[in-house]
């Protein structure tokens, strides 16, 4: 017998805390993709920005963390590297795979992006130490971290 999966009930607070997540993230991209701008980088050309100024990767792995085709990360670090906040270099474990790496002048304008969000910067700041780490802890579970 096989058994039925149950959807869980959705109640007002439910669709409430729904809504206000939406808003947060809508207010996110909003304000990122102003700060991209701001640097005369696409959205796109920002996160992946983010993401080299953290660590290299392989383009592979960059088309699976964006959700998007290897051929469309080819193009934005091609646009990336001609303005050199990106380069390209062999990987040291396995020579026949090509790095995609923020140089040090990507490295500062992904610090500059970072900075420059600020939506949440003041909200956050008027919660508590504990608040915050609640609200951390929150979604990382719900992000299944």
């Amino acid at each position: 017998m096989a058994t039925q999966k149950t959807t869980p009930r959705i109640d007002p607070l439910t669709l409430e805390v729904i809504e206000l997540i939406g808003t947060v993230v809508a207010r996110y991209h909003e304000e990122y993709e102003d700060a991209a701008a701001g640097h005369t980088l696409t959205g796109a050309q920002a996160r992946l920005l983010g993401l080299l100024s953290l660590e290299p990767l392989p383009m592979r792995r960059l088309a699976q963390k964006l959700r998007c085709e290897p051929s469309n990360v080819t193009g934005i670090v091609d646009r990336l590297e001609a303005r050199g906040l990106v380069e390209r270099r062999p990987d040291p474990n396995d020579r026949r795979v090509k790095l995609a790496a923020a140089t040090t002048q990507g490295r500062r304008v992904a610090r500059s992006l970072r900075e420059s969000l600020d939506f949440a910067r003041e909200p956050l700041a008027e919660l508590s130490d504990g608040e915050r780490e609640s609200l951390r802890d929150l979604l990382r579970r719900m992000l299944g971290e």
